[in-house]
């Protein structure tokens, strides 16, 4: 599912099952949860193929909902370009009841 499309990078964002976290797709396929580690895709049809890959990568990793979101910057500087997105990289708000839930699993 496609969310926002309104930049010209975009990279692929979902929650792992596990504990919620926020994870985001790399270019070797693999789930991190470190942004700047995200695989960039450059124009539209980039991003369609980076999302398929997403796509089969969560179901294979235990992830879910797999989607784009418009960045700005490249490595260190990478940053979503909405705030809902920004809370989500950088966990302010969900750290702490994901380390509580993972005492449960």
């Amino acid at each position: 599912m496609a969310k926002n499309l309104t930049g010209t990078l975009q990279i692929v964002t979902a929650n792992r099952l596990r504990d919620g976290s926020v994870v985001f797709l790399t270019q070797t396929a693999e789930w991190t949860s470190d942004i700047r580690r995200a695989a960039v895709a450059r124009d539209g049809e980039a991003a369609t193929r980076l999302l398929g890959i997403g796509t089969v990568a969560a179901a294979e990793s235990r992830v879910v909902d797999p989607y784009l979101t418009a960045v700005t910057g490249e490595g260190d500087d990478i940053m979503p370009v909405s705030l809902r997105e920004r809370i989500r990289a950088q966990g302010l708000t969900f750290a702490a009841i994901s380390a509580d839930a993972t005492r449960y699993l």
